[in-house]
This record gives C-alpha cells, sequence and structure tokens, in this order.
C-alpha cells in the first residue's frame, strides 16, 4: 500500500486503513483538506502513484484478507468493509487479487 508522505492526507489514509468503507466520497476527503475535486485527485495521484478509487481497493483486500484467512465469511467482510453486496465484494477482489474470495486461498501457490 502506497502512502502519502503529506501528514494530512496521510492521517486521512490512516483513518481509513483503521475503518474501510466501499463508500468513500472523493469530495468529503478533498473538503477534509480544503481542496478542490480536481486538486485533491491530482494530488493523490501525486503523493501515493495511483488513484483514489485504486487506493481504497488496495486497503480493502489488505484489510479483507486476514479476516478471509482466519476463517471469516465473505459475507460478514464484505459488509463491514461496506460493500452493498457480496456479488460487489466478490468483483472487486476477483479483480484485484485474480480469484474470488472463496477460491483464493484454496490454491495459494497459484497466486
Amino acid at each position: 500500500m502506497p502512502v502519502p508522505s503529506d501528514t494530512r492526507l496521510a492521517a486521512l489514509c490512516r483513518g481509513f486503513m483503521e475503518s474501510p468503507s466501499a463508500r468513500l466520497v472523493i469530495d468529503d476527503w478533498a473538503d477534509q483538506l480544503a481542496m478542490s475535486r480536481r486538486a485533491f485527485t491530482r494530488f493523490f495521484r501525486k503523493e501515493t502513484g495511483i488513484s483514489l478509487s485504486i487506493w481504497r481497493q488496495q486497503a480493502a483486500v489488505f484489510t479483507a484478507l486476514p479476516r478471509l484467512a482466519a476463517g471469516e465469511t465473505v459475507t460478514a467482510v464484505a459488509l463491514d468493509l461496506g460493500y452493498d453486496s457480496v456479488a460487489a465484494f466478490t468483483t472487486m477482489f476477483r479483480r484485484m487479487m485474480g480469484a474470488a474470495p472463496r477460491t483464493y486461498f484454496s490454491a495459494p501457490e497459484q497466486y
């Protein structure tokens, strides 16, 4: 996970990692840093090398992996992370990790 060097942005990212949510709104973070949406998106990409959307997805996977490995259900993890449906979480997870959450741990040497 890329971590921004800007202390204000790093604090927002740390807060998100402590309580991730699929409902993160760019405008909310831009407002907290007193920036326009466009300025914020450029600033975030400059600080992390990726868009906020991709960073958020990476953070969700980073948070979900240990929980899924510990045996928590995909449904519980998906809903805790703020996804509206298990299907939405599974689609994002598959796109990021190359396999659905249920199958990711069945043959880890493939991933």
